[in-house]
């Protein structure tokens, strides 16, 4: 071979070599591309376009933007709405009388008027603590000599006066009520009872109470596995909870009426069909599409419009994809509709079906759907959903029993995460379970407009309030 077909040669492999070279780099280029912008995206979801719960957020929080759109309504109550200004009460407790001695009026200087009839009475009253909020009552059993055998015997107390000193029913059920329904841990309320009533409380009366109490829900809590699966819409979710320093999972099954609350080391199918509400569902049951649920095939599944108006927000704002504002504005303006004409007629339904599928077709020349395995973007994953689910997203256009959302269990299941905040984590799982009883109870006592103390105390006494609402079969 010549010298010049050597050159050539070489070059011709250094060529090869180069392009190769540029090849992969133009590929690590293009997956660098792609880490750049999903950490992008990681960094712009919040608590406002995403399903991230606000504590999320840190402290550069983003400017709050709610996804509800303006009523034109002034801030504040509304014309005809109750209020809850201080009422003074038919019969107080005690009474002051201030007596009118000598004439203020100024025409006739000070003359008495001790000898003048009584008119009448302006009253004013003050709403006040008590000065000694803890009433202590001595129970005294007569001690006697029978007469035949020579013996002493004393009097029976009542079931429940079994030791030497004890707090009250109405006593421990405020602790219960403070602890599991306003959040303040045992060390705190401990203080508060010291302070308050002047007497000490230990951590073990709490946890005696919170205990005993549970045992007593025992029949409620069955009574709600009853009736929940029988409502025609139950709301679920779950979420992360604590336990003894691992992730647990508190879940939530409720109605307007209901809410029944269960923890689980599991999240999915496992624990629900431990906890054995949605098993029995043969309505509706409204969740966020964790595919756990779609298990269940004996009941009708309806999806959180709320999470899909989250994503799209975040396609819109972030990605600026217009069919994702496009198909936000129908699904609020869909809403906003049924709210005030009622659900949609046939002929309707189908004209709007095929408009959101119209939009979904939209996002879908942007984000085809792949074929085989690999991952895909997460608004292909948002078009899957809201293509293969389609009767699941729109239910509310059809049914006036669907709501457009799952706030109801998002609601009911927040007060997990303020609890947490408050006072840590749960140590044991039976002390999560017993707070999940208690959460039942209280809440649903809440729903139904029952003085959550006075019930509290009755069960306390062991006659708690057992539920029962109107239901439609399936």
């Amino acid at each position: 071979m010549s010298r010049r077909q050597q050159l050539w040669q070489l070059a011709r492999t250094g060529l090869s070599a180069l392009i190769d070279l540029l090849l992969r780099l133009e590929e690590q280029v293009r997956e660098l591309r792609r880490q750049v912008k999903e950490l992008k995206d990681r960094l712009a979801l919040s608590s406002r376009n995403s399903s991230k719960p606000p504590s999320t957020d840190g402290l550069a929080k983003p400017a709050p933007k709610s996804l509800r759109h303006k009523t034109g309504r002034s801030r504040g109550g509304q014309p005809g709405h109750p209020g809850r200004t201080l009422q003074p009460v038919d019969q107080p407790d005690h009474i002051v009388l201030h007596p009118l001695d000598r004439c203020p009026c100024g025409f006739c200087q000070g003359r008495s008027l001790r000898d003048q009839p009584l008119v009448g009475y302006e009253k004013r009253q003050v709403f006040e603590l008590p000065q000694k909020p803890l009433e202590v009552t001595e129970h005294q059993a007569e001690i006697k000599c029978c007469p035949i055998s020579g013996l002493l015997v004393t009097a029976g107390f009542p079931e429940r006066v079994n030791a030497p000193a004890q707090y009250g029913p109405g006593f421990r059920a405020l602790m219960i009520y403070l602890n599991n329904r306003q959040f303040i841990p045992y060390d705190r309320l401990t203080e508060l009872c010291e302070d308050l009533f002047g007497q000490p409380l230990s951590e073990a009366t709490i946890i005696a109470a919170n205990e005993r109490t549970y045992e007593e829900l025992a029949c409620f809590e069955q009574t709600l596995k009853v009736l929940l699966p029988q409502a025609p819409v139950v709301h679920a979710d779950e979420s992360g909870l604590r336990v003894a320093g691992k992730l647990h999972w508190l879940h939530v099954a409720s109605t307007g009426e209901l809410t029944f609350y269960g923890v689980h080391a599991k999240r999915g199918t496992q624990a629900m069909d431990e906890l054995d509400i949605l098993p029995r569902c043969r309505n509706w049951v409204v969740h966020d599409h964790l595919k756990a649920y779609f298990t269940y095939k004996d009941c009708l599944h309806a999806l959180c419009n709320e999470h899909h108006l989250r994503e799209l927000k975040f396609l819109y704002e972030e990605h600026q994809e217009p069919w994702a504002e496009e198909l936000s504005t129908f699904l609020r303006e869909a809403n906003q509709r049924v709210q005030q004409e009622g659900v949609l007629q046939e002929k309707e339904f189908k004209e709007a079906m095929t408009f959101y599928h119209a939009l979904l077709a939209k996002g879908r020349q942007r984000h085809p759907r792949r074929q085989g395995k690999g991952a895909q973007s997460k608004a292909a994953n948002l078009l899957d959903r809201l293509e293969d689910y389609d009767w699941s997203v729109l239910a509310f256009l059809f049914d006036p029993d669907v709501p457009f959302s799952n706030n109801q269990a998002e609601r009911d299941i927040r007060m997990e995460k303020v609890r947490q905040k408050i006072s840590g984590c749960f140590r044991t799982l039976k002390g999560a379970r017993i707070f999940a009883r208690l959460r039942s109870y209280i809440s649903t006592c809440r729903k139904q407009g029952r003085n959550i103390l006075d019930e509290l105390e009755n069960a306390v006494r062991g006659t708690p309030f057992n539920p029962s609402v109107p239901t439609r079969g399936p």
